[in-house]
């Protein structure tokens, strides 16, 4: 199941929409910002197939 949610990126202060797949377990995974394409952390939790945590932090 994707679900979309608006971030803000750590880098350039903008917001960034990310799809986020909630079919599996927590993922940690590195994706560069649609608009300034700095690398961003993005880490999230899935509880129950619902989002639990989302975090963004700058990779670079």
């Amino acid at each position: 199941m994707l679900i979309e949610r608006t971030v803000t990126c750590p880098a350039c202060w903008e917001a960034v929409e990310l799809q986020l797949d909630l079919s599996g377990d927590s993922q940690d995974y590195v994706e560069d910002c649609s608009v300034c394409c700095r690398p961003m952390r993005i880490s999230y939790a899935v509880h129950q197939g619902e989002l639990a945590d989302l975090q963004v932090e700058s990779a670079a």
